[in-house]
């Protein structure tokens, strides 16, 4: 049975935003997320559980409590809602998670923020950051100025089909895509996500040194997850890229 099972006390929000961070190329979703989470010290607010999404515990070191893989936290000072995963979500369960959590979306009345990595190789540039939009959601990148996309493309995975989603609900949400590493976790890429897309558009102050600090150590625990979504294909992996190699 598909639910959103609250954890801790409702918090008092309105109309906030929602940050997505599904395993996807480069984990630069999912680094952007945890970091968000840990950063801005926001609560455990709920568990997720969508048809399809794996039946395993969660654990951290020095703490010894499961919790599922897919969890919601909050920060009622923020306005804000992170959404946050430690698992794969196999193709065949995307569509469910989607029309899961794109309803609970609906009835918060939140605003969307999805979260994509781009492959590319790249030297010594920053990575490269746009935006895209259903519904109205392409006035908040407009305010803060995030780059409209250079060519066609296609997002993937479970990213992808939570804006297909919204698409088709026509309700407001942002996608930040950026350029990141197609086969390792790229900590650099999640800061740019951060400092350039999610701050201006929130209007948050996020501190990414550590982040950029760490980010050797980030990688190599992050290494295994990273081998997996490599592994198990586009599919089933965020990931956005150009048309024509979709096609």
């Amino acid at each position: 049975m598909a639910e959103i099972r609250v954890q801790g006390p409702e918090p008092e929000l309105e109309e906030p935003t929602l940050v997505e961070g599904f395993p996807g190329v480069g984990l630069v979703g999912k680094i952007a997320t945890d970091h968000l989470v840990e950063e801005l010290e926001m609560r455990y607010y709920a568990s997720v559980h969508c048809e399809g999404l794996p039946r395993i515990g969660v654990y951290r070191s020095g703490d010894r409590t499961a919790r599922p893989p897919v969890r919601l936290y909050v920060s009622e000072d923020h306005n804000l809602i992170a959404l946050q995963s430690d698992a794969p979500i196999a193709s065949q369960a995307v569509e469910s998670v989607a029309d899961c959590l794109t309803g609970w979306i609906v009835e918060q009345g939140a605003t969307p923020i999805y979260l994509s990595g781009l492959p590319a190789e790249r030297d010594e540039e920053e990575p490269g950051l746009y935006g895209i939009a259903t519904g109205n959601g392409g006035e908040r990148l407009e305010a803060a100025d995030i780059a409209i996309p250079s060519e066609d493309g296609v997002i993937t995975g479970p990213t992808g089909a939570l804006i297909n989603r919204a698409a088709q609900e026509d309700y407001g949400s942002l996608g930040l895509v950026v350029e990141c590493s197609p086969q390792f976790p790229d900590p650099e890429a999640a800061s740019v996500l951060l400092e350039d897309g999610i701050a201006p558009v929130t209007g948050l102050k996020i501190d990414v040194t550590e982040l950029v600090d760490r980010a050797e150590e980030i990688r190599a625990k992050r290494e295994q997850l990273a081998q997996q979504m490599q592994a198990i294909g586009q599919d089933e992996s965020s990931q956005a890229q150009p048309l024509r190699m979709y096609q």
